[in-house]
């Protein structure tokens, strides 16, 4: 007679089965989670991309400037895109930067499939950038005098020839973690000569693609990685990161 339970056997087939269905589901629940963080990711982007037309449609057509330098006295502000940062005698602020006019939910700017550090230690979250070489300007400004030579305007939106081809904000990711300015592979219209283009490639880590907001306000994914550029610079580019393009043509006004 058969006594009740499950001989050595028996337990050892049923183990079997539940790795082996395991080893199917696991990637597929894995690649479901991923895609939901890419669908969290555009939503990001797109609210960063309609608050930068809307910037524009209140400043006269231009975009937001990529950053602003400004000392006054002892205190010393980093306004960029997505942060400004108030250094005041020993004291520091954080609050939204000059896409925002000042008023945001933070945490827009946390890519969530992005872990690494920001480029900027001061950012409490971090994974996106803004198109420096062609739509984000920079200027300094010090005692509330703007410094002679310092000012490279941002472009404005009707600059933009075709905008569903030009790159406004996308996952920003290089070797050291995510530099908040986009480059093109070559110098741009506001950053002749800038050295270190490697810094400002774009991260394919949503399923080997990477997530783009245009200019025209879509948003989307982009599979194609390209890493040409100057030459000295192309050994610097990290695994799983790159360009947008193989010229410039995802991120001039062209």
């Amino acid at each position: 007679m058969r006594k009740n339970g499950f001989t050595l056997i028996e337990l050892l087939v049923v183990i079997a089965i539940i790795s082996m269905l395991m080893a199917i589901l696991l990637p597929s629940l894995n690649r479901a989670r991923e895609q939901s963080r890419r669908i969290y990711c555009l939503n990001n982007l797109r609210q960063m991309e309609m608050s930068a037309l809307m910037y524009a449609d209140g400043n006269n057509d231009y975009f937001p400037m990529a950053t602003v330098m400004e000392i006054n006295g002892s205190v010393r502000k980093s306004c960029a895109w997505d942060f400004t940062t108030v250094y005041d005698t020993g004291r520091r602020s954080v609050k939204p930067g000059l896409l925002w006019q000042g008023q945001t939910v933070e945490k827009i700017h946390q890519c969530p499939s992005f872990k690494g550090a920001a480029n900027w230690a001061d950012d409490p979250y971090t994974g996106y950038n803004y198109n420096t070489s062609y739509i984000g300007g920079q200027a300094a400004v010090k005692d509330g005098c703007v410094v002679a030579g310092s000012v490279v305007m941002s472009s404005r939106v009707t600059e933009v020839k075709k905008p569903d081809r030009c790159a406004l904000f996308g996952d920003g990711q290089w070797a050291e973690g995510a530099n908040k300015f986009m480059r093109s592979p070559f110098s741009g219209k506001l950053d002749e000569g800038f050295f270190g283009r490697y810094a400002g490639t774009q991260g394919y880590r949503h399923l080997g693609k990477t997530n783009v907001a245009w200019c025209d306000g879509s948003v989307g994914w982009v599979r194609d990685c390209f890493t040409e550029t100057h030459p000295a610079e192309k050994e610097n580019i990290a695994p799983w990161t790159g360009f947008l393009s193989p010229d410039n043509s995802a991120y001039d006004l062209e």
